[in-house]
């Protein structure tokens, strides 16, 4: 019997080979999930399974209550944070509809940055074209946070960061920081964050996307860490260079690739 879930669970299976094909996790340091808002349900990577042993069958597909409604492993430890992100972003809000997968890896640069508890200056144009201000860190949870629920709680702590950004975040940007609804950094323009001590994650349209950002801020992350090599006193990009660069892309005259 064919499986109502195949071609979600495939966007998944496909997504999740991706992280070691671009170098983004050794061994099972990483997941993607992919979302279907329609049905309320989510893909994703289960818990410890090497990637190249990886099956269509063997993702587990979960409802919105972290039910498993299809599969018969046990879903990646970090599904309640994946859970939490799909309520908050793409349910409602200004991103509702525009998050459909979301990536978690432990790619080094973007690690290092996490585990040094620093938010990501907006240094050039690389990161402008996927993001107008600075990759934001969550900062780290505390002692009850990870007693409790931990994983629940990173997620969280995500959203509390864009809802919330800490205070010397903006220097880490060259726009101001403006409110929408009730995000500082809408999550759909701002693919990506850092969680304190913890790692990366990032999120995008579809899996796949997701999967992409996750590169991006890798190699932001590293292009960040040679810019503060080459220049200690390196300042975020001109605003008006960030702003360009975003908007050719995602704003509504954009004019970068093909139609």
């Amino acid at each position: 019997m064919k499986s109502p879930y195949k071609e979600l669970k495939e966007e998944a299976l496909l997504a999740n080979k991706e992280i070691p094909a671009r170098g983004l996790a050794m061994y099972t340091w990483g997941n993607v999930s992919a979302f279907d808002a329609a049905r309320g349900v989510f893909a994703i990577k289960p818990s410890g399974v090497e990637y190249d042993k990886l099956q269509i069958d063997d993702m587990v597909v979960l409802d919105l209550d972290g039910k498993c409604v299809e599969g018969t492993l046990r879903p990646s430890s970090d599904t309640p944070t994946h859970l939490v992100l799909y309520r908050a972003f793409a349910l409602e809000g200004e991103s509702k509809g525009k998050v459909g997968g979301i990536t978690h890896t432990h790619s080094t640069f973007a690690t290092a940055w996490a585990q040094a508890q620093r938010s990501i200056p907006i240094f050039g144009t690389t990161h402008a074209d996927h993001s107008p201000n600075g990759v934001v860190c969550a900062p780290v949870l505390s002692a009850e946070a990870v007693a409790g629920d931990y994983e629940a709680e990173t997620g969280k702590a995500i959203v509390e960061a864009f809802k919330n950004p800490p205070k010397d975040f903006a220097k880490c940007c060259s726009l101001p920081l403006k409110k929408r609804g009730e995000w500082m950094l809408v999550p759909h323009e701002n693919p990506f964050v850092l969680v304190a001590g913890h790692g990366p994650f990032a999120w995008g349209e579809n899996a796949h996307k997701s999967v992409y950002n996750a590169a991006v801020l890798e190699e932001v992350a590293k292009m960040a860490f040679v810019s503060l090599s080459v220049n200690p006193h390196t300042n975020p990009l001109a605003s008006y260079v960030v702003d360009k660069h975003y908007q050719r892309k995602h704003g509504k005259n954009a004019y970068y690739g093909q139609k």
